[in-house]
């Protein structure tokens, strides 16, 4: 496995790659590798035949007072289990290699960036979409693949690729749990001990709504929210952002369940992480 700090050795490798008739997977990651992150590897070397993963520790995508200097970070861990994962190249560039100088412009998200996350997080999906759009620049991929408990960041880059014209099929990446039900998240490890057992309910009060929905004992989408909102205030400490139920992927708020996807989602925060999760109810489920 080949580990790359700098944006110009890494072209340099895609374009030899290329010139090899290698179709190219991309996983990419802010690091702090869990199981999550693993079943993109995973998908990415079905399809592929090189996969690249970066690790980079995005700061266009934190607001004032959130969480960059302290996001969970261990680089030798990392490079250890890519390696032992089969990952081909690991692109691992620092700030000033990513932005050796201030952005003259970026990707300003106009549509679903300002609800669901982007409600609190005001300029957080232009970051997303501008890191995104200079990773896909520099590697070059035949596939990307972009885990679903982010399902709103899957959604941004979905209709980025689009608007844009890019070379690339994304790979949606099924939400990998732990044994009891919590979407595995890199921000786990900062729960307290408390917080740690009382948070897969967000996914068991999800997954009870959800339920619901296909049977169709529930039938607006705004019953869905209320139900699950009440569930949770009762089960959990932390304070509740939001619980939506919201078309999919265009994010939309609608009356009824149309057919399409649907994506029930909620955020929380515990005394030092927010957690988020989700659930998406397919076409055929309604």
């Amino acid at each position: 496995m080949r580990v790359i700090t700098e944006v110009q050795k890494m072209k340099f490798e895609i374009e030899t790659q290329k010139k090899r008739n290698r179709s190219i997977g991309f996983v990419p990651t802010m690091g702090y590798l869990h199981d999550g992150h693993l079943s993109l590897v995973s998908a990415c070397k079905k399809t592929a035949d090189v996969t690249v993963m970066s690790i980079f520790v995005n700061p266009l995508q934190f607001g004032p007072g959130e969480d960059f200097d302290s996001y969970p970070r261990d680089a030798k861990r990392d490079i250890k289990i890519a390696e032992e994962n089969g990952v081909d190249i690991v692109f691992m560039p620092d700030g000033n290699e990513m932005y050796p100088s201030p952005m003259g412009s970026k990707i300003i998200v106009h549509e679903g960036a300002d609800v669901l996350c982007g409600a609190s997080r005001p300029g957080h999906f232009d970051g997303v979409a501008t890191v995104v759009m200079k990773l896909l620049q520099i590697v070059k991929p035949d596939y990307a693949a972009f885990g679903m408990k982010d399902a709103q960041q899957v959604a941004v880059i979905e209709r980025l690729v689009q608007n844009y014209h890019l070379d690339v099929s994304i790979i949606r990446g099924n939400i990998v749990r732990e044994e009891d039900g919590l979407a595995m998240s890199s921000r786990n490890v900062r729960l307290t001990e408390e917080e740690r057992t009382e948070a897969p309910a967000i996914y068991q009060i999800l997954k009870e709504t959800a339920r619901k929905i296909r049977n169709q004992t529930i039938v607006m989408p705004e019953e869905a929210e209320s139900l699950a909102k009440e569930k949770l205030k009762t089960v959990i400490s932390a304070e509740l952002e939001y619980v939506e139920c919201r078309s999919f992927p265009n994010l939309s708020k609608e009356d009824d369940f149309a057919s399409g996807e649907w994506l029930l989602a909620a955020a929380v925060r515990y005394s030092q992480v927010r957690l988020i999760d989700n659930i998406l109810i397919q076409k055929g489920d309604l």
